[in-house]
């Protein structure tokens, strides 16, 4: 069970964050009032995005120097699962729109470009479909990868900041400061990141252990 035991962290901090970020007092701002706790839920389903997509580039660079295939398909199940977390942050942002914003897309500078980050993702998968031998997909996909990464970062935190935005420091919406964040909800906000991080991790090494068994009984 030692070994377990950021497992079990994971399930606990989400347990801890999902009861509390219900039930918990939050601060009463304007537009938001009790809409604030989808930070709970919103903000760690990105973090948990771009952790997995960094697992994934890590894997892809691994690959590269060893040819190793086994680096390969943590490579894609990484992405696999940063994708279903990517797809759970826009949809509980879409949610979080309506209720602060008054529609589910506003299309708002950092919504588009985070839709525009997770198509990057897409056509990863898309390409890896594209090609049928083996060592060349998984070489022209571990290069995609590496490039994809950075391009989402600058499509995240750094165009957005250049225009203005909804988002966090703009309109009343909450950033991560002591206005916005008070200590109350930093006490759930913190371990709610962590814990969605460690169970991402956690589905994508389920979805690579399912990969390989998938594998053998493909070479049988």
């Amino acid at each position: 069970m030692y070994k377990s035991w950021w497992k079990i962290l994971g399930a606990v901090l989400v347990i801890y964050s999902t009861i509390f970020g219900f039930l918990a007092n939050v601060p009463m701002l304007p537009i938001l009032y009790e809409s604030i706790r989808n930070l709970y839920f919103h903000v760690p389903m990105w973090f948990s995005m771009i952790v997995l997509f960094g697992v994934s580039v890590f894997h892809s660079i691994k690959y590269l120097s060893s040819g190793n295939g086994e680096n390969d398909l943590k490579a894609v199940e990484s992405v696999n699962t940063g994708i279903i977390f990517g797809i759970l942050g826009i949809v509980t942002g879409a949610i979080w729109a309506k209720f602060t914003w008054g529609q589910a897309w506003s299309f708002d500078v950092k919504q588009n470009f985070a839709a525009i980050a997770l198509l990057l993702y897409f056509a990863y998968l898309v390409l890896r479909n594209a090609i049928d031998e083996e060592q060349k997909r998984a070489k022209i996909s571990a290069i995609y990868n590496i490039f994809a990464f950075p391009m989402m970062v600058v499509l995240l935190f750094v165009l957005p900041r250049l225009s203005d935005s909804l988002h966090p420091g703009n309109g009343g919406n909450p950033g991560f400061n002591s206005y916005d964040l008070d200590q109350r909800m930093r006490v759930i906000f913190y371990p709610a990141c962590i814990g969605w991080i460690l169970v991402g991790y956690w589905i994508y090494t389920l979805l690579y252990r399912t990969r390989v068994l998938e594998e053998k009984n493909n070479n049988k």
